[in-house]
């Protein structure tokens, strides 16, 4: 098991560790949110505690729902001395985080992710929200969990969509760092997606270390941490138009922001087709043809990184060297 400390409270990230041995980890009132899916395939190794288990998906990241677990906390019994577990994917990090945040202005949490998506990214950084209305995560907060309990095992029950979803942000996380790394997953993606244990391990914990060096060096995202938005300023509202799931649309999102690069001279085309070959190569969809640009221009204008009538743009002048580029929005 590896373990990867970040910020100044030093939260610490098991990598490689079991969710057999839980209850090392979590003190004797922990309580644990989950969605019915993992509660199905792993609720036997929860029976220790008692459990909140809401429906999958990402309709569950609202007040309606923050709302109705904390009426199950107080049922429960729970008070400023219970702990919070969440168990299950982006979501459930995203909830379980925000509901730990202001229940009884806050008590403390950690997260047990069950999905690649969350391993390498929604439990990693402090970042806790729910959606509002179209609005993808408007309503947060930055709050640290004690600790990441990181199960590579979960992996194993994982649909191929829902593995290459995870994909899509450990390829952002390396394009936006270093390219030789890059050049590791490009070199290697046939044994990750077998789901080789050596090679899945080595991903997500290359992928958690990028994460947790960027947001140390700005844990409440003022400059830096902005850079992992790759992908994710069109990736955003091609999930809200289109429905589809996160890693897919921050894959479009990301061959988006690729040809907006080339377009305005920063980035080679031949290293954009470079990194959209590796989407390809990972699963994950990579036709922007199909795209409503007219409708995705009028989401974009919610979101958070929008700065009067200009948006920041996350764009690469080459793999491992993104910036922030404010462009103006137009009608």
């Amino acid at each position: 098991m590896f373990t990867i400390t970040y910020t100044d409270k030093d939260i610490p990230i098991h990598i490689g560790g079991s969710f057999l041995n839980i209850d090392e980890f979590v003190p004797e009132r922990t309580i644990i949110i989950t969605d019915e899916n993992v509660k199905r395939l792993y609720g036997h190794l929860m029976e220790a505690y008692p459990v909140i288990t809401l429906p999958a998906g990402e309709d569950q990241k609202s007040l309606t729902v923050v709302e109705n677990i904390i009426h199950q906390l107080v049922a429960i019994g729970a008070d400023r001395g219970s702990f919070l577990l969440g168990v299950g994917g982006g979501v459930i990090c995203d909830i379980t985080g925000f509901v730990a945040s202001v229940f009884m202005r806050g008590i403390p949490f950690a997260f047990a992710p069950t999905t690649l998506l969350a391993q390498v990214d929604a439990s990693i950084g402090g970042k806790n929200g729910v959606n509002s209305g179209p609005f993808k995560n408007m309503i947060g907060v930055f709050n640290q969990p004690e600790f990441v309990l990181i199960d590579t095992v979960f992996l194993t029950t994982l649909s191929d969509e829902e593995y290459a979803n995870g994909l899509a942000e450990v390829i952002k996380h390396c394009a936006i760092h270093n390219a030789s790394e890059f050049g590791w997953l490009v070199s290697n993606m046939d044994r990750i997606l077998q789901r080789n244990p050596e090679y899945v391990e080595r991903t997500v914990l290359q992928s958690v270390f990028i994460k947790t060096l960027i947001v140390d060096s700005d844990p409440l995202e003022k400059d830096k941490r902005r850079l992992l938005n790759f992908g994710h300023t069109y990736g955003h509202a091609i999930e809200k138009h289109y429905r589809i799931a996160h890693g897919q649309a921050v894959s479009l999102g990301m061959v988006l922001a690729n040809k907006m690069a080339v377009e305005h001279g920063l980035l080679e085309e031949k290293k954009a087709r470079y990194i959209t070959t590796l989407l390809a190569d990972a699963g994950l969809p990579t036709d922007i043809s199909h795209l409503d640009m007219t409708a995705l221009n009028i989401l974009i204008r919610g979101d958070k990184k929008k700065v009067g009538d200009t948006m920041a743009f996350i764009l690469l002048k080459d793999i491992g060297e993104p910036i922030i580029e404010m462009i103006p929005l137009h009608d």
